[in-house]
């Protein structure tokens, strides 16, 4: 009577499995929590530096006890299979480990973590991070029902001795979706939050608030002037002078959409504007949109960028963006998807882009030392028919390189890099070796 017991109570104990694939696995719930505490036991029993990040995938089988096969993600962003068997008595133990990705593809890269889990809405993307003047660091994203529905707003979450915030709603459209925020904190002045409000990319336009207590707080949102959108992605840049350039474009509601980049300049945080655009010289058929800006050395820049032709394009400035010279396509893939890049203290470039011509996965970081020749550093997400998109870059004061980023439509990531620690590859005739 005894056995009997003690099998019912096992059999009742058991998470509801699916149907039943080779090798007497069963499919299972990763939100189990008899799986997450078996991928929870496994990680701290492999290492007890990491924490769980993640499951993408679950297996279970009836053994005595119970068998979990597991692909899962730890605190550093690395991808692992495992086996873990929880006994009859409720203990665990880890019968076997294999890293999916290994430390020397992963070199440099020191945390990967969700800002926030579960999202409070169903969907969520465009991801923008900043360093304030107290050096808290600041996302904000745009989220609600789905991409282009009234109920999408701007909202945002701060990093608060090591842990995010939850998030909080910031900006509103009402009764039209807002889209892509953009933060930025110049060297004199609040930090300031662009975002566009409109129907859609065609018809919105430019939005403004400030915050002088970190993001904790903003002020009432103010219309950016007729024909300025402001960064319609990418971070501003702030030159010597304190001139505030913006990488900036437009699309229009023809059929196709004619995508054209331009600059907006400010010169007075924000209060009056000039623009620039590249010269018309170039190949029209060159549709491309979302720059971001490089500091080349002296008052060259270069921009580059999102395009509808399959590949990144680029465009250079001699005089701080007053000006700009022809648009050209680079070897570097790109799926129709929005990029985002960096120039660091020590001169070199980073650029996190999805390196292919179609889908939004992989999510891989390049280095540059000139902004034209690229080099393979990290793949940060690669799960196929799968979206990991719309990335944002800086570096902040510490030398440390911050990434948030679109999670499946679902959150947001951010990763945490050190430069100084990256192991390169070239990238030949734009393929990722």
């Amino acid at each position: 009577m005894k056995s009997l017991l003690l099998i019912v109570l096992l059999f009742a104990s058991m998470p509801i499995l699916h149907a039943q694939i080779p090798g007497g696995f069963s499919k299972s719930s990763a939100s189990d929590e008899e799986v997450l505490s078996a991928a929870k036991f496994a990680v701290s029993k492999h290492d007890a530096k990491l924490t769980l990040q993640s499951i993408e995938e679950a297996e279970a089988q009836v053994v005595a006890g119970m068998n979990y096969k597991l692909k899962l993600t730890t605190s550093d962003g690395r991808k692992a299979a495992v086996v873990v068997w929880r006994k009859l008595d409720g203990g665990h133990e880890l019968t076997s480990w294999e890293w999916l990705s290994s430390k020397t593809t992963q070199s440099g890269l020191l945390k990967s973590e969700f800002v926030f889990d579960p999202n409070p809405v169903p969907s969520c993307h465009a991801t923008t991070i900043v360093e304030t003047k107290t050096r808290t660091l600041v996302t904000a994203w745009f989220a609600g029902t789905a991409e282009g529905k009234p109920d999408v707003c701007i909202w945002s979450s701060r990093s608060a001795d090591g842990a995010w915030t939850a998030p909080v709603k910031v900006a509103e459209g009402t009764p039209h979706p807002c889209w892509n925020p953009v933060l930025l904190q110049p060297k004199e002045g609040p930090l300031m939050l662009f975002y566009k409000v409109g129907p859609s990319p065609s018809t919105w336009w430019g939005m403004l608030k400030t915050s002088t207590d970190n993001g904790k707080t903003w002020s009432e949102a103010v219309k950016l002037p007729d024909g300025i959108l402001g960064p319609i992605k990418n971070k501003p840049v702030q030159l010597a002078d304190g001139t505030i350039l913006c990488p900036t474009s437009t699309e229009t509601n023809t059929k196709p959409s004619a995508w054209r980049l331009h600059f907006e300049m400010s010169k007075d945080l924000g209060k009056t504007w000039t623009t620039a655009k590249p010269s018309s010289d170039g190949d029209p058929a060159v549709d491309a949109i979302q720059p971001s800006i490089l500091f080349l050395g002296g008052d060259k820049l270069m921009a580059l960028g999102r395009s509808k032709n399959k590949r990144l394009f680029s465009v250079t400035s001699d005089n701080n963006g007053e000006t700009w010279g022809t648009m050209s396509l680079t070897a570097l893939p790109n799926p129709n998807s929005g990029t985002d890049a960096v120039t660091l203290k020590d001169g070199r470039h980073l650029l996190i882009y999805n390196h292919t011509e179609r889908g939004r996965s992989p999510l891989n970081l390049a280095l540059s030392t000139d902004g034209k020749t690229w080099s393979a550093a990290l793949v940060l997400e690669d799960e196929p028919k799968m979206e990991f998109s719309y990335p944002a870059i800086i570096q902040t004061n510490d030398g440390l390189v911050h990434i948030t980023y679109t999670w499946k439509r679902q959150l947001v990531k951010h990763a945490v890099i050190d430069p100084a620690k990256l192991t390169t590859k070239p990238i030949v005739n734009g393929q990722w070796p």
